[in-house]
């Protein structure tokens, strides 16, 4: 494919990452940060990145840092967003991209739980818009939603999953615009399931993590849920089913626990606890473990 130009607004948690991924397959990138000391630290953090999964660091000098809007989305020929999941802060970044964004880029969210169609009410041009969900962090998780909306033209979508591809990523095609897309509904369900086991004292959060880690988890990455299920049987699947889905957890809202957890300040890692207990030292390992998990990867979904 040949070199695009990116334009990327936000450089939070994971713009810097998303701008990484596509300037070391050689592209570049224009990325918005408004907060001068995170824009200042854009590149050395890519740098840094790179370095840890033996890459060349030259790649970060293909990202330019911009304080501006309309600097980093007005030659691009695909804007991504990357702010906090607030809509009306998305919808009017959108408004001032498609006015500043040449008329063929592409305009892709990357919100993990907003419906894309919200976000984009407010263009003129919805054909072009669509959803771009990363994982994080970027750089090295391989898997990006992309979501068509019922707007979305098709060629839109066919130039978003042949970028990604051609970069190394695994992009699906979500064809359907529906809250939180594949991935956070699964995995969410999964989560909702665990914190009503913690809550109706079936076990504490330590006893599902260690489950999850030592049985089914270990199969994920290389067997889905549904590969799973035709291993073992549809009629098997059918047969637990009937026993165990009537028993679990179909509340509609989140839980009294979490919100519990919420309202007194347990907000996990970042306060010292959350449904567990962290020193900084359990942190600390806890973000090396991942790291060193994931770097097991190139960064382009290869091992």
């Amino acid at each position: 494919m040949t070199q695009q130009r990116i334009g990327i607004i936000g450089a939070g948690l994971m713009g810097h990452g998303i701008a990484q991924a596509f300037a070391a397959a050689g592209h570049r990138v224009d990325i918005q940060e408004p907060d001068p000391a995170r824009r200042a630290g854009i590149l050395d953090h890519v740098r840094r990145n790179l370095r840890e999964l033996g890459r060349d660091a030259a790649a970060a000098d293909r990202i330019r840092p911009c304080a501006a809007l309309e600097e980093a989305v007005g030659r691009a020929d695909v804007v991504i967003e990357a702010v906090p999941e607030d809509l009306a802060l998305k919808q009017r970044i959108f408004a001032a991209v498609e006015a500043a964004a040449p008329p063929h880029a592409l305009l892709a969210s990357n919100t993990s739980v907003i419906p894309i169609t919200r976000i984009m009410e407010p263009l003129r041009d919805k054909s072009r818009a669509l959803g771009a969900h990363w994982w994080n962090p970027p750089h090295l998780i391989p898997l990006v939603e992309v979501i068509q909306t019922a707007d979305t033209a098709d060629a839109a979508v066919a130039a978003m999953i042949g970028l990604l591809t051609a970069i190394g990523k695994t992009p699906v095609h979500v064809r359907k615009d529906v809250p939180g897309f594949i991935g956070n509904r699964l995995q969410h369900a999964l989560w909702r399931e665990a914190i009503a086991l913690v809550e109706t004292g079936v076990c504490d959060a330590e006893t599902v993590d260690a489950v999850v880690k030592a049985s089914f988890g270990r199969r994920l990455a290389v067997l889905g849920p549904l590969e799973n299920a035709d291993l073992v049987g549809t009629d098997l699947t059918l047969a637990v089913h009937e026993h165990v889905l009537p028993d679990l957890d179909r509340r509609p809202g989140p839980s009294p626990l979490l919100r519990e957890l919420v309202a007194s300040g347990r907000l996990g890692m970042k306060a010292g606890g959350g449904f567990r207990n962290w020193t900084e030292a359990q942190r600390a390992e806890a973000h090396s473990r991942l790291a060193a998990h994931l770097q097991r990867f190139d960064g382009t979904g290869h091992g």
